[in-house]
């Protein structure tokens, strides 16, 4: 073998190392804009990771089974503890994050993922929305990702204001069950789509004024995106020991930022 060990002498140093995962030191910055997100694997196995976007540096993570509010208020209240001075936070609006948020900071800034709201969006209204209503409200929604200018912006909410004007009484369109009374909304899903709009709004332009705002969570994507690949190579693992093999990936991919640092400050 290239390293010059037997493949059993390999395995018990694997072995060894899993039974004795690292720890996460935080990286000093002076202003941190966070992506916040979770990524679920097999058993149950979520990982909840807070990452800096601006030096691509995990700050915080957290190995759970499901995103939850307790757990995500502590986890905010740990990094304001080490001393992560956060600018702001880009998520995908999770309602137990949402709430963490208001708790512990709500002075921050906040960025709703504008590629997930346009996605949930999409999956209401289907890709070809019978009503006309449906196509013109997906127009818009397909174009929220290319805004990039306060410009380009009010041009994109009097289109949606036209819309909801427009439509208002069509959405509001109710279907009255004879035999109970109950009534429910016609175009529920269409409804849904401009709720998660509107709900949305007031969170989903924050990047325009500050250029150091993700506007998604992408980043995290790609990042969950080779996290898995590798992790399917080692297939067979104990969840304790799939466990402490993330915990040794989010290590070396930080030191390997660590070494980036070192480096621009010596040509510095």
């Amino acid at each position: 073998m290239e390293s010059g060990y037997s493949k059993r002498t390999l395995q018990r140093y694997f072995v060894s190392c899993l039974c004795h995962p690292p720890k996460l030191s935080v990286y000093p910055s002076e202003k941190v804009n966070l992506l916040i997100d979770g990524t679920y694997f097999s058993r149950d196995l979520c990982l909840v990771l807070y990452r800096d976007n601006t030096v691509k540096f995990t700050q915080l993570y957290r190995l759970t089974n499901g995103e939850k509010y307790e757990e995500l208020k502590e986890d905010l209240e740990n990094l304001f503890s080490l001393g992560v001075n956060i600018e702001s936070i880009t998520c995908d609006g999770h309602r137990a994050l949402l709430k963490a948020i208001r708790v512990v900071c709500p002075n921050i800034t906040l960025q709703r993922c504008v590629i997930h709201v346009q996605r949930m969006c999409r999956i209401w209204l289907s890709s070809k929305p019978k009503s006309l209503a449906g196509q013109e409200l997906r127009r818009i929604v397909s174009k929220l990702h290319l805004i990039k200018t306060k410009e380009e912006l009010s041009h994109w909410l009097l289109g949606l204001a036209t819309w909801d004007k427009t439509y208002h009484e069509y959405t509001h369109q109710k279907t009255v069950n004879p035999l109970t009374g109950k009534y429910w909304y016609t175009h529920k899903l269409l409804r849904r789509s401009f709720s998660v709009l509107r709900t949305a709004l007031p969170h989903l332009f924050e990047y325009l004024d500050n250029p150091r705002i993700p506007k998604s969570t992408n980043g995290l994507e790609s990042f969950f995106g080779h996290l898995k690949n590798n992790l399917v190579i080692h297939r067979g693992l104990s969840t304790t020991n799939r466990k402490n093999f993330l915990k040794w990936y989010l290590y070396f991919k930080n030191e390997k930022r660590k070494k980036v640092f070192l480096a621009i400050k010596q040509e510095e």
